[in-house]
């Protein structure tokens, strides 16, 4: 539906002069003062970009209580990084994406929301060109493994020593503290459901489910309709590759990747992302498998290094390396059997 809108031209010089100029400093300040999470009192740090956002409500030439036409919010076009001008009305909500249309002001490029999420991946709109990605990528992308991921699939990790969403979701709270009142994209959401998690709890201003798979999504979207409690909560979904995010640099101030960063073509492409679109004091935590911990037994390492070529398992110190040569500090990490929660900050 929103491919089909016809996008105004770019903000004058003037009028974008003026926008930056009513800027706060924080990037997420950029969120409409309508994802101010309802569940708690809000932060000093989080009234902060309610009054700044107030502030530029001020201006008649920049209201838009229905409908705009604004380089506004985190994301940017995935081909040139340049902030993505949106039609439509503000927030992250899945009403409010359904019903707006974005394109890039400098590469004219259009990204449609017709299909329950918003499609920010460079090869959208393409007719005859087709990209083969590997089997890992393929595999997700699958209606069957969608089904079946949080229905007997992702339960199964526990073998591995995952000790179960649930926890996962208190020990990676715990992590994002610094974080609390801000944005939060989860990427390689999957089915969405630590994504949900996070837009439940009421500590982010907005939530942004991410995946490349068009059928994770969908089960997302499915999942979403069926909890009363998250029909009209900031909670996006959009699809986008993990190594061209579609967000402006220091736009996001928490990143989560459960169980992903085994699944991505190039990690260290992904991460010098990740690295790119947290702000300063931004938060990233992941878990993965690891290939093999100190206590593996040495015939079990042969047999993971031969088995397990299909996906990228590393060894710790190479995701404390990996993490800490794209510019993140403060690495810290629980190992559990072959299960690892590592998080990171960007200075």
């Amino acid at each position: 539906m929103a491919a089909s809108v016809t996008l105004s031209p770019p903000p004058s010089a003037a009028l974008r002069s003026q926008c930056r100029s009513l800027l706060p400093v924080r990037p997420s300040a950029l969120l409409h003062p309508q994802f101010r999470p309802s569940s708690r009192p809000p932060t000093r740090r989080f009234s902060s970009r309610i009054q700044a956002s107030s502030a530029a409500t001020l201006q008649p030439e920049l209201e838009a209580p229905r409908t705009s036409t604004l380089a506004t919010g985190p994301f940017a076009c995935p081909v040139c990084y340049e902030p993505l001008i949106r039609k439509g009305p503000p927030g992250l909500t899945l009403p409010a994406i359904y019903r707006s249309a974005f394109k890039c002001g400098t590469c004219n490029k259009t990204y449609p929301s017709k299909d329950k999420y918003l499609d920010l991946t460079v090869t959208v709109g393409t007719t005859k060109y087709t990209e083969n990605k590997p089997s890992g990528t393929e595999l997700f992308r699958s209606p069957i493994v969608s089904f079946l991921y949080e229905r007997g699939w992702r339960q199964s990790f526990t073998q591995g020593g995952f000790p179960g969403p649930d926890e996962e979701f208190r020990m990676a709270q715990e992590y994002f503290k610094p974080a609390e009142g801000g944005l939060l994209v989860d990427v390689s959401c999957g089915s969405g459901l630590f994504a949900r998690k996070f837009a439940k709890s009421g500590a982010y201003a907005g939530v942004i489910a991410l995946d490349f798979s068009e059928n994770m999504l969908r089960q997302c979207y499915e999942f979403i309709k069926e909890d009363d409690t998250l029909s009209n909560s900031n909670l996006a979904l959009v699809r986008a590759d993990v190594s061209r995010l579609p967000f402006q640099t220091g736009a996001v101030d928490a990143i989560h990747a459960g169980a992903a960063i085994h699944c991505w073509p190039s990690p260290s492409n992904a991460i010098a992302e990740i690295s790119r679109v947290l702000r300063s004091g931004g938060v990233f935590v992941g878990t993965t498998f690891l290939r093999y911990t100190p206590s593996t037994p040495p015939i079990e390492r042969l047999i993971r290094e031969m088995v397990l070529l299909s996906y990228s398992f590393l060894l710790e110190e190479e995701i404390k390396d990996l993490l800490l040569s794209c510019g993140l500090t403060n690495y810290s990490s629980t190992v559990q059997q072959s299960f690892i929660m590592f998080s990171a900050q960007k200075p």
